[in-house]
C-alpha cells in the first residue's frame, strides 16, 4: 500500500508520509538522504556473542547514545563466536530493510559478501570491535589501534617478568584478524624493547570459560618453565588468571591481557593479575552508534565531529578510533563499572 502511495502522491503528500524508513528506501523520486530526513532510524547492532559482560557494557552505550539520536538499537548476536549464526542475522536484518548495521565479525571475510549485499540495498553499514574487507563496510569503529594494544601489553608483561622468559599467548578463535595484529605488534614491541622475552606458543581458547580453564590448567603442568600468560579475550584472561591462582602460582607466572573491570576485580585484588588493558566497552558502543547515525544523515564522514560526551571524534581514512587503551590496575579498578 505504501508503494502505491508513494507512487502516486506528489513530493509534498510524499514528504509527509516518509516516517516509515521503509518507504523512504523504496519511494523512486525522492533521494533517500532527503526522504530520511528528521525521522528516527533502526540500527542493528551485533557484537561477535552475546552474553558477556563485555557486550552488555557495549550495548548499554550504544543504547546511551540511541536515547540521545533517536535510533532505535536492536542489539543481537550469537550465543558463541559463530560466523553462520552471525549471517543468519544480517540476512534478517537487511530482509527488514534496517537503516544501517554495525557488526564485529568473528572471521574477518566471511560476512564480507553479506555485508556487501547490505550496502547494496541502500544499508548503511559499519564493523566495530572487529573489522572486515574493506570494501564491505563504510567505516571500522575500531576500539584502539593494533599498536597501542600489543604495545602495551608487552610492556605490562615486561614489567612482572622483567623483560625475560617465554610467554603464552591465549586467543579466542584462530581466525580473528584483530588478535592476530596484536600479536604481531607483541612480537615488534619485544623485539624492540626486551628480546629476552619471547612469545612461545600461540593457543586459541574458545569462548567456553571451563574449557579455557581447564585447558590453562593442562598448559600449566606441561610447562612449569612458563614465565607469562598474555589473554587476548576476556575468557582467556579470566581462565588464565584462575588457573594461575588455583594453581598456586600467582606472582610466579604473570598475568595480563583483555578484559572488563568487573570481570578482572577479583583476580586483581587476589593478586593473580597486575594490570589489565582495555577500553572503555560502554563508549565503544556509544561511538558506534553516533558513528551509524552520523553517515546516516550525511552519507559520509567527515574527517571530524562531534560524539555526544565523547566530544570531537576524528577519522582516518575509514578507520574511526576511540582512543588509546586503558591500564586497570588495582590502583584505579575501583572506578569502573562495566
Amino acid at each position: 500500500m505504501l508503494h502505491g502511495i508513494a507512487r502516486a502522491a506528489a513530493g509534498l503528500v510524499l514528504a509527509a508520509i516518509v516516517g516509515c524508513g521503509e518507504t523512504a528506501k523504496e519511494g523512486p523520486a525522492v533521494p533517500a538522504k532527503v526522504a530520511k530526513k528528521g525521522i528516527s532510524m533502526t540500527m542493528g547492532l551485533m557484537p561477535r556473542l552475546v552474553g558477556t559482560s563485555y557486550a552488555d557494557a557495549c550495548k548499554r552505550g550504544a543504547e546511551e547514545a540511541g536515547r540521545e539520536l533517536g535510533v532505535k538499537v536492536v542489539f543481537d548476536g550469537p550465543t558463541e563466536a559463530d560466523v553462520s549464526k552471525q549471517s543468519e542475522i544480517l540476512d534478517s536484518w537487511i530482509d527488514q530493510r534496517m537503516d544501517a548495521i554495525a557488526v564485529a565479525p568473528s572471521e574477518p571475510h566471511a560476512l564480507a559478501p553479506t555485508l556487501r549485499k547490505a550496502m547494496r540495498r541502500d544499508i548503511k553499514v559499519l564493523t566495530w570491535d572487529a573489522d572486515s574487507d574493506a570494501d564491505s563496510r563504510e567505516a571500522f569503529v575500531n576500539p584502539a589501534t593494533y599498536q597501542g594494544i600489543g604495545f602495551a601489553l608487552v610492556d605490562a608483561m615486561a614489567a612482572e617478568m622483567g623483560g625475560k622468559g617465554d610467554v603464552a599467548a591465549l586467543t579466542g578463535t584462530p581466525a580473528t584478524t584483530t588478535q592476530k595484529l596484536w600479536i604481531e605488534e607483541m612480537r615488534k614491541r619485544i623485539t624492540a624493547t626486551c628480546p629476552g622475552m619471547n612469545i612461545a606458543t600461540v593457543d586459541a581458547m574458545g569462548e567456553d570459560h571451563a574449557s579455557a580453564y581447564q585447558m590453562v590448567k593442562a598448559m600449566l603442568k606441561e610447562r612449569s618453565d612458563l614465565r607469562g600468560i598474555v589473554g587476548l579475550t576476556p575468557v582467556a584472561l579470566i581462565a588464565a588468571a584462575k588457573a594461575v591462582f588455583d594453581s598456586d602460582r600467582a606472582g610466579k607466572v604473570a598475568v595480563t591481557g583483555i578484559a572488563t573491570p568487573n570481570e578482572a576485580v577479583r583476580f586483581i585484588k587476589n593478586g593473580a593479575v597486575k594490570t589489565v588493558v582495555m577500553w572503555n566497552a560502554v563508549d565503544l558502543g556509544y561511538l558506534a552508534v553516533h558513528v551509524a547515525r552520523k553517515l546516516f544523515d550525511e552519507g559520509q564522514l567527515p574527517e571530524e565531529f562531534e560524539a555526544g560526551r565523547l566530544g570531537r571524534i576524528r577519522r582516518a581514512a575509514s578507520h574511526v578510533l576511540l582512543g588509546p587503551p586503558m591500564r586497570i590496575t588495582r590502583e584505579n579498578i575501583d572506578k569502573f563499572d562495566f
